[in-house]
């Protein structure tokens, strides 16, 4: 069975991890750089990504990253760009969970904007570099919790009637949608997907308090089989970042009972995650909303747009 372990030399590799200065985001960097990677720790909180990159030492870097601003999102890229010509590995990993309703900068929907449509347009200011690194791979970390998800796109801000599971289920399919018409539209680039399944993390913050109590360090003991630490709820991640058998579209998450914990393997994600129209038609409204136009590409000239 897979295990960090058994992730091979990355010397010469560049990474970039949203959200690598806590939880999921900062084991990942962690190994990532264990394992000879260059490593960009981007995260909205400029102290705490200069300290993780501090304590990674020469491998790692900070970048001043907020999701919930294009404006910042640019700025990133463009920065990003300055001091690096590949990109080996994004990885779409920041997110929020289930808070109070919220807009960014740009008006969007919190959930839907950090989650989605911050990467989203990250990932098209940067594709150039991905697409002109031999072997890159885009993994965006999405979560089990996309299940039971839909993508409202009659009321896509949740403007008129917002409840925050159901909005963070639309950001989390709009993740697997986002990951897997990557992959159809650009078959040079490995794009996958993978989930943490159910991880002691700070994410749970803004959680209803139910979440919180399970998840408290203070229940470990009562709620092991239940949760798993950051360490382990990275596992996924960093399979799907570096596990030479991967092939694009595939989506990892822990093996246990529910996916909430275990060791890390392939997975199925629910059907609508796979529903060609509703990618489609998810991508060219991100495209709007963002205004980062991506370029044609290979698997667009062969089935379509």
């Amino acid at each position: 069975m897979w295990s960090s372990t058994d992730i091979p030399d990355l010397g010469g590799r560049v990474a970039l991890v949203t959200g690598g200065n806590s939880g999921i985001g900062r084991e990942t960097a962690r190994e990532l750089a264990a394992h000879g990677a260059t490593v960009v720790i981007a995260g909205r909180d400029r102290e705490r990504a200069d300290a993780v990159a501090g304590e990674l030492g020469g491998r790692a870097e900070a970048l001043h990253l907020d999701l919930g601003s294009l404006r910042s999102v640019r700025r990133a890229a463009g920065e990003f760009r300055s001091r690096f010509e590949r990109l080996d590995l994004l990885i779409n990993n920041a997110g929020v969970m289930i808070p109070p309703y919220g807009r960014t900068e740009d008006g969007f929907e919190l959930q839907l904007g950090v989650n989605h449509l911050g990467h989203f347009a990250l990932t098209g200011l940067l594709l150039d570099l991905v697409l002109g690194t031999a072997g890159a791979r885009v993994v965006t970390v999405s979560s089990n919790g996309h299940r039971g998800g839909v993508i409202g796109f009659d009321d896509l801000q949740s403007e008129r009637d917002y409840r925050r599971m159901r909005a963070y289920r639309q950001s989390k399919l709009a993740n697997l949608l986002f990951a897997f018409e990557l992959q159809r539209r650009y078959p040079g680039v490995v794009s996958v997907a993978a989930h943490p399944g159910a991880a002691r993390t700070g994410l749970m913050r803004t959680s209803p308090w139910l979440f919180r109590f399970v998840a408290s360090r203070r229940t470990k003991w009562l709620f092991s089989w239940l949760i798993q630490s950051e360490g382990d709820g990275a596992q996924p991640v960093l399979r799907a970042a570096t596990d030479p058998g991967v092939r694009g579209g595939e989506y990892f998450g822990p093996d246990g009972w529910g996916e909430f914990t275990g060791r890390a393997t392939r997975v199925a994600a629910a059907e609508e995650a796979y529903e060609p129209i509703s990618s489609r038609r998810l991508w060219i409204e991100s495209e709007r909303l963002t205004g980062v136009t991506y370029p044609v590409g290979a698997g667009m000239l062969a089935d379509g747009p």
